[in-house]
């Protein structure tokens, strides 16, 4: 793996043409890397005709490999993900959280500008770690049913990191350094649960630089825009379309403007764009037609329904309407790419990666 923890060399392309070893893997406790595998080629999927979208050499996903041992926080030196966001615009975050919230701190070092969390990270890691413990083994004992002690873990650790990535979120003025957590999956279907649960997440948390994240189901887009309009943070999750991304970008403009807020430059979101999981629903349907022409066309649905994503993100974003937003201290809905993990292992890591670096916009790290 060409590991990018410690490079003296900021250029991405130079730093990564050859495996990068770290001088000390015991003083070491985060890799931020780019795995190839054996056989790939560099060549990527163009997404030339979107200009603000460019192609770049990066070869593999981009995965966090994190060690468990103290989270001491040492110090890391630039990386490619520093990179990534003063040269091209894009935001690195982490989708992964568990305890202790400390072993974030060399990650924030290398670069990451924020964390994700849902209800299977947490579950995850509240079962594969002993550090839950105490704390749960406390709530049960004084009377807290199952789902209650829950998110009180839950709240505990998007708390603790909240705090890690202040500085970020002071830093840049509200637009970066964002930790979301995510309302119960069975509200999926209930409007006015959505509202009454994002309302309490946000109330409980009671940080600034937290995001609530809230399905784009449809009875959840009239959650997304009353929840904006409440003056909540927001990180709409599971998009996978471009008429529902329309839908809810269209939802935090109607929010911003229902809020009465005079300043709305703290009433951020983004808008997470699923994208490889579009190439395994039509990759099947295109080998069911099975002619040379359709077999051709795998693998390039994903990226292309996201470069049009990021047209219609620019298209929303400019005119008299934004403007008149902006001029309230507006903030732009980012578009973050989601599901960028290739799920057929003939395609190259970079395949929902590389084509979609572009400004104002956010990438998951993965987690290994």
């Amino acid at each position: 793996m060409a590991t990018i923890s410690k490079l003296s060399n900021p250029n991405p392309v130079a730093s990564l043409s050859s495996s990068f070893k770290p001088r000390s893997s015991s003083s070491l406790k985060c890799f931020v890397g780019f795995p190839t595998r054996p056989g790939f080629s560099s060549k990527l999927v163009s997404s030339s005709s979107l200009s603000s979208i460019n192609t770049h050499p990066f070869r593999g996903s981009l995965v966090v490999r994190c060690s468990l041992a103290d989270g001491n926080g040492s110090s890391v030196k630039r990386t490619t993900l520093h990179d990534l966001y003063e040269k091209e615009g894009q935001s690195p975050w982490y989708d992964n959280l568990c305890r202790p919230v400390t072993d974030l701190l060399p990650l924030i070092a290398s670069g990451v500008r924020g964390v994700t969390s849902n209800p299977a990270i947490f579950q995850k890691a509240i079962s594969s770690s002993n550090a839950y413990n105490d704390q749960f083994r406390e709530l049960v004992q004084s009377g807290k049913d199952i789902e209650s002690a829950y998110w009180e873990l839950v709240v505990k650790d998007i708390q603790d990191a909240c705090k890690l990535f202040e500085p970020i979120y002071d830093q840049t003025d509200g637009g970066d350094g964002y930790v979301s957590v995510e309302v119960s999956p069975r509200l999926a279907d209930d409007t006015n649960g959505t509202i009454e649960a994002a309302k309490y997440l946000h109330e409980v948390v009671d940080r600034p630089n937290v995001y609530i994240k809230i399905p784009a189901t449809a009875p959840c887009i009239p959650s997304i825009k009353e929840v904006i309009a409440n003056g909540i943070s927001v990180n709409v999750t599971l998009i996978f379309s471009l008429a529902r991304y329309e839908a809810v970008i269209d939802a935090y403009l109607d929010g911003l403007e229902d809020s009465g807020l005079s300043d709305l430059s703290r009433v951020t979101s983004v808008a997470s764009f699923f994208v490889s999981r579009v190439d395994t629903l039509i990759d099947k349907m295109l080998e069911m037609i099975g002619t040379p022409e359709a077999l051709d066309l795998r693998g390039k649905a994903a990226v292309a329904q996201a470069a049009l994503a990021y047209r219609l993100y620019q298209k929303k974003f400019s005119g008299p309407r934004w403007e008149a937003l902006v001029k309230k201290g507006a903030k732009k809905q980012r578009l973050l790419w989601a599901s960028t993990s290739v799920k057929n292992p003939a395609y190259p890591d970079t395949l929902y990666v590389a084509p979609l670096i572009g400004p104002d916009t956010v990438s998951y790290l993965l987690a290994e």
